[in-house]
């Protein structure tokens, strides 16, 4: 009930491609027929963020960069700069089950290009989302290896955050993830965290959930199992919309059951907080009302918490309910509602 993360990882082949496009220079052509064109690419252009504040990667041709760009060319500057709020903030890049070394190299690489760090999520693991919207994963551990394998060589000695497996330990707390797959998750966890933390410039934050689970007493032992100890921290709210505040009092609860681990914040649409006029289960999907939450920063209210990220990349899909289309496909109309709630 806590939320399905929605899988947003169908478009990141074409995301690489567009960011080695750019960084060979397609995204500054000359005006060679007179018209307006260049301007309006120049109007459109998305940049990267300020390093000492915001040391991630900005994607020039995600989603919301994209469609800053059918604005500006359709004449809706309001609309375009609405969605700017978006586009040039660096989001999470979901790497798909299918090309993982591929993507995780075209990110790493167009980030370390641009001075930055690629942020990673790893959303995979087998028997993920119990059937719910983002339902799938790896066929077994044995393909979840392989997977985490190919991530791990595509990043190699880039500069890499990696958040691990959304919900993977919330649902084995909560009962959602039946009894006979929880020894294998806990493995393919530590197995992941050991892989990744070997890295040279990576850093690993497994998934806690968020504070909408009021018993983080019954988290922290599971976070043990998985290896949470050889991980840089945890992470919480993923995809979620709990407020910052009440975000960091679960993370520091959940630290000082293990260890005083570090954390990050998904801040990516909890302006508003959490949504709590429809059915219990579904506040979590597309809830109206919501808004853009603090930009993505290591400067933070905690020195407990290492960043604020958008993880969750905001105007993408939690799944087919109010009307939104399949989970992490871009909606232009929800990316809208949030950056104008925002202001």
């Amino acid at each position: 009930m806590f939320g399905s993360k929605g899988a947003t990882w169908g478009r990141a082949s074409v995301a690489v491609l567009g960011a080695a496009l750019l960084f060979t220079g397609c995204s500054g052509s000359s005006d060679k027929g007179g018209g307006d064109e260049p301007d309006k690419e120049a109007e459109a252009r998305i940049t990267q963020q300020p390093k000492g504040t915001n040391p991630f990667w900005v994607n020039p041709d995600g989603t919301a960069a994209e469609q800053v760009a059918a604005y500006v060319k359709d004449d809706k500057a309001t609309d375009a700069e609405q969605i700017r709020k978006i586009a040039e903030q660096p989001t999470g890049e979901w790497i798909s089950p299918e090309n993982p070394e591929a993507e995780a190299r075209g990110f790493t690489e167009a980030a370390q290009k641009a001075d930055r760090s690629a942020l990673l999520v790893l959303y995979n693991i087998p028997h993920r989302d119990c059937g719910q919207y983002s339902s799938g994963g790896a066929a077994d551990g044995d393909s979840y290896r392989a997977w985490i394998d190919g991530v791990a060589k595509g990043i190699g000695d880039r500069a890499a955050t990696v958040i691990l497996e959304p919900d993977a330990i919330l649902h084995l707390v909560d009962g959602c993830t039946q009894d006979e797959f929880h020894e294998e998750r806990y493995d393919l966890l530590s197995g992941a965290i050991d892989t990744l933390s070997a890295l040279k410039n990576t850093k690993v934050y497994l998934d806690a959930g968020n504070a909408g689970w009021t018993n983080p007493d019954q988290i922290f032992e599971p976070l043990k199992w998985a290896g949470v100890e050889k991980a840089d921290g945890f992470s919480v709210n993923v995809s979620n919309f709990y407020s910052t505040a009440d975000s960091i009092k679960y993370g520091k609860q959940l630290s000082a059951k293990v260890g005083g681990k570090h954390f990050v914040v998904d801040t990516s649409r909890n302006g508003n907080g959490p949504y709590t006029g429809g059915e219990a289960d579904e506040n979590w999907c597309n809830p109206p009302g919501r808004a853009l939450g603090e930009s993505p920063t290591v400067k933070t209210a905690d020195p407990l918490v290492d960043a604020y990220l958008w993880v969750k990349r905001p105007g993408e899909s939690d799944g087919e309910c109010k009307g939104g289309p399949k989970a992490g496909q871009w909606w232009a109309d929800y990316a809208l509602k949030l950056a104008k709630a925002s202001d």
